[in-house]
């Protein structure tokens, strides 16, 4: 294939999955926006409450990743029979460990108490994170299939499912956040309902469609409970652990650094709250592109085709960089207009406004990563990236990010000026491995 054909054929597959992936952020935009209308507190109790919640809900996204290299790789051999026990597998995966994630968030949330944040916060926090963990069962079903139609090269029924969950989820805000049609006025806690409302239909609706779409009928076999395979398992595992670690480190980096935020005030960790949420937009549309790495590099994996493989991942990270250009300069041109879509008060925005400037630097090194990490997830290399991203953010990044803000002198900026760091590693380190990786193959 020549060049223009795979930036065709990229686009074809990325461009649903970073509408879709955008839909799933802009959840969190309109509860962040809808939430910041009841002031910096709540905010600031959302964000807190996040932190716990994001680790466990990402690490399970990453378990579910296992699922699209193998199936892309059988379809590229044409394994159909491999396809459907995939799914299959996938499924009794993807539930267990829901189930077993809500209770460890369920136990998790005590950890809001040893963070040093300010109880007011922690009080409005709890009651968003009870109602906010069960949404983490109906997520993995969402992803189950999900991912298998991402392994087919099917990325447009995800994207169906979530335009119409984004549009409830305006709704059921307007309705319990503020108390209308007879509803009474939920705040924060309201917020969590209409998010896990809108989860449980995203699950019903992509379940339902993946059952139902011609395009599947050959793989039903993948909805019930035939015999299951020990190796398959441990496959499934193999990859999908070490992915939904890689999410950790890097989910709870960021994570991290709200806490370190929070120790400046309420007012400062709303701030970062908003710079990150805005960034968020802008990594998981690229990790639209990602996924598009992971499905071509496992079908030409399945294929043996290494030239294709190696065209398709460089016009992927081409594709990356001039996109998160783009939003680099939306975030140092508008860095003062952005923020107040959130708030309008004077002592968050101006710092949100100096965060931006920052994200706008580290989104090259953000695209980078998250494509070369998707890649190499396609190639089944999951252990020695995993290890990369660690000792970038949490050798590095961190410590220098506390050291700045706590020891130099400068401040909540100085965290940010440590995460750069540790993109800008991580982002080097893996796009060396991907590119050795990717020579073995003929």
């Amino acid at each position: 294939m020549t060049l223009r054909a795979h930036f065709r054929e990229n686009l074809i597959l990325a461009l649903p999955v970073m509408l879709s992936n955008l839909g799933h952020v802009l959840m969190g935009v309109t509860d962040t926006m809808m939430v910041g209308h009841l002031g910096a507190e709540s905010l600031a109790a959302a964000g807190l409450a996040l932190v716990v919640f994001n680790v466990f809900m990402l690490f399970g996204i990453g378990v579910s990743f296992a699922m699209t290299p193998l199936v892309a790789a059988a379809h590229g051999a044409g394994d159909n029979t491999t396809i459907a026990a995939v799914l299959r597998h996938g499924l009794v995966v993807n539930m267990l460990n829901a189930l077993v994630l809500v209770g460890v968030v369920s136990i998790g949330k005590h950890a809001l108490y040893y963070m040093g944040q300010s109880n007011a916060v922690i009080a409005q926090a709890l009651p968003f994170l009870d109602i906010v963990a069960w949404s983490l069962v109906p997520i993995m079903i969402f992803q189950t299939f999900k991912q298998f139609a991402e392994g087919m090269s099917n990325t447009r029924v995800a994207l169906i499912v979530m335009v119409a969950a984004n549009a409830l989820n305006v709704l059921l805000n307007y309705v319990f956040i503020y108390g209308h049609y007879g509803m009474p006025a939920l705040g924060l806690t309201g917020a969590a309902w209409a998010t896990f409302t809108s989860r449980v239909f995203m699950a019903l609706a992509m379940a339902a469609l993946v059952y139902a779409l011609p395009f599947f009928r050959g793989f039903r076999a993948g909805f019930g409970t035939g015999a299951y395979s020990r190796p398959l398992f441990r496959r499934l595992l193999g990859i999908g652990i070490p992915s939904g670690v890689q999410f950790i480190f890097e989910a709870a980096a960021f994570d991290f650094s709200l806490v370190m935020m929070g120790w400046f005030g309420a007012r400062v960790q709303a701030a970062h709250q908003i710079a990150l949420n805005l960034a968020s937009l802008s990594y998981m549309t690229t990790a639209g592109l990602g996924a598009a790495a992971t499905v071509r590099v496992g079908y030409y994996l399945g294929r043996g085709d290494g030239i294709n493989m190696r065209r398709a991942t460089y016009t992927l990270i081409a594709m990356a960089m001039a996109f998160m250009s783009i939003c680099a300069v939306i975030f140092v041109v508008f860095h003062e207009v952005l923020p107040t879509w959130y708030v309008r008060d004077a002592n968050v925005v101006p710092l949100a406004a100096t965060l931006l400037i920052i994200a706008g630097v580290f989104q090259l090194s953000d695209g980078m990563q998250v494509v070369c990490a998707s890649a190499l997830r396609g190639l089944q290399d999951v252990k020695i990236p995993s290890l990369f991203i660690f000792l970038s953010y949490w050798a590095i990044g961190l410590p220098l990010g506390y050291w700045l803000g706590f020891r130099a002198g400068v401040g909540p900026v100085g965290i940010w000026w440590g995460l750069v760091v540790g993109l800008t590693l991580t982002a080097t380190a893996l796009f060396i491995r991907l590119r050795w990786a990717m020579r073995r193959i003929p």
